[in-house]
């Protein structure tokens, strides 16, 4: 008699890590369990945003590195220390991997004509980004975004509308509108925004000892990004930054208040937060977060505003434009902590089979069933029958199909009922519309 080791471990064959090729630092695999809240977060911003009038347009993973450089800011972090880059062999051109979307939209935007659509252009866009991140928890370097843009229009109702959109798709999705919050600033325009940047110079100017290093360094690069700074250490002196909404010039303000109007007028609660700006160049005006209020601290769903002249620094025409990028691995991080069940479609029907004729009988009937638009599932591998009954139960499957030699031969089949574990034999030929009977007597 074979005896077996007490640690039936040490039996098991083992993998050497050493040999074994995994996934690139900051990434992941995105398994099929995953993939269901990917593909219900896309379906529901497809049912969503094309109810809102906007249409799916997907530009390119990798562009030229110029488009970020001039889109994004060379003194961005995205661009500075994220961006992946590489140079193609035979034309020598310096290309990247996206890292954001909103740049790319504007560059087909341009480039396709699309300024002598009827305007706005309503574009989304869903797929992945590239950033050389530090990898941590809910962080990777190859995560997936999805983008709305309104470009062509300056009306304060596109930022309003957009705002809501967004909201919108997140409480389709199952998010409490109570726990959002809307944060939302404006930070002015090449008119006024230079004033500001004066003030706010200045006064960092006065707290040097007071803030971290990379503010020190934004204070002589980009001193606007100061705001955007999360380290505790700056927090206080963050909070009594001159406020921007005192420097904007009479066209912004005005395009701020109907923006606020508007929202009012739907009934959208939000928070000012004059600190608010975003973390990339080509923002003017209008700028938004979207966060789920939370005891252990607020989570940032989404974010956008305005970006009135990338269209013509890309090389188009003066069109301003408006948008917003939801971070969806956070979001598929909340809808497993909200315990949103997801599965994949259960068949309808199992089919057995054993035996040699009966397994090449059973690839004729898989298809037959699959025309006759029936779920049907099998293990052609296994030819005992207990085991293949435990998998039609692991899969929920309605009626098991039992096909064996004798069958086979006799132009029968067994349907046997999984609930009640009564079964019956039939012609083969009959088999479509018996299932049928079964199954519409089921439902």
């Amino acid at each position: 008699m074979l005896m077996r080791s007490k640690n039936t471990q040490n039996n098991l064959p083992r993998v050497n890590k050493r040999r074994l090729l995994q996934t690139p630092r900051g990434m992941k695999d995105i398994l099929p369990e995953d993939f269901l809240y990917y593909d219900y977060l896309l379906q529901t911003a497809k049912k969503t945003l094309e109810f809102y009038n906007f249409r799916r347009c997907e530009p390119p993973i990798l562009e030229k590195a110029d488009l970020y450089n001039k889109g994004i800011g060379s003194n961005t972090d995205i661009v500075e220390k994220e961006m992946y880059t590489l140079k193609t062999k035979e034309e020598g051109e310096f290309l990247a991997l996206r890292p954001e979307y909103t740049a790319g939209i504007v560059r087909a935007y341009v480039e396709n004509g699309m300024f002598n659509w009827p305007q706005p252009v309503k574009l989304y866009s869903f797929g992945p980004v590239f950033r050389h991140e530090k990898p941590q928890a809910g962080r990777y370097r190859q995560f997936y975004q999805l983008n709305i843009e309104s470009l062509g229009d300056s009306s304060p109702a596109l930022d309003a509308e957009i705002i809501l959109a967004a909201k919108v798709f997140l409480e389709n999705l199952g998010f409490n509108h109570n726990e959002l919050e809307i944060s939302i600033n404006s930070i002015g325009c090449h008119k006024c925004r230079p004033i500001y940047i004066r003030a706010l110079t200045k006064y960092y100017q006065q707290h040097l000892k007071d803030i971290c290093t990379d503010c020190k360094k934004r204070l002589k690069t980009n001193p606007l990004r100061i705001l955007d700074c999360k380290n505790a250490k700056c927090k206080n002196v963050k909070e009594k930054a001159p406020n921007f909404l005192d420097f904007l010039c009479d066209d912004c303000r005005n395009h701020f208040k109907n923006v606020l109007d508007i929202l009012d007028s739907l009934g959208i609660s939000y928070v000012l937060d004059k600190t608010l700006v975003r973390g990339l160049d080509y923002y003017t005006r209008t700028v938004f977060e979207i966060k789920k209020k939370d005891k252990a601290g607020d989570l940032a769903l989404a974010g956008g505003g305005r970006y009135d002249y990338l269209v013509k620094l890309l090389g188009g025409l003066d069109r301003p434009a408006v948008g917003v990028a939801f971070g969806v691995e956070r979001i598929v991080d909340e809808l497993k902590l909200m315990k949103k069940k997801l599965e994949y479609p259960k068949p309808k029907v199992f089919l057995i089979q054993i035996g040699d004729a009966a397994k090449k009988q059973a690839f004729i009937l898989l298809e037959k069933l699959r025309k006759a638009n029936i779920s049907v599932e099998s293990n052609l591998e296994k030819d005992n029958i207990k085991s293949q009954i435990k998998n039609a139960d692991r899969v929920g499957a309605l009626y098991s199909l039992i096909l064996g030699q004798q069958e086979v031969l006799d132009g029968m089949i067994i349907i046997k009922d999984m609930v009640s574990g009564l079964q019956e034999t039939i012609p083969f030929d009959r088999i479509i519309d018996e299932l049928k009977k079964h199954l519409k007597e089921t439902i």
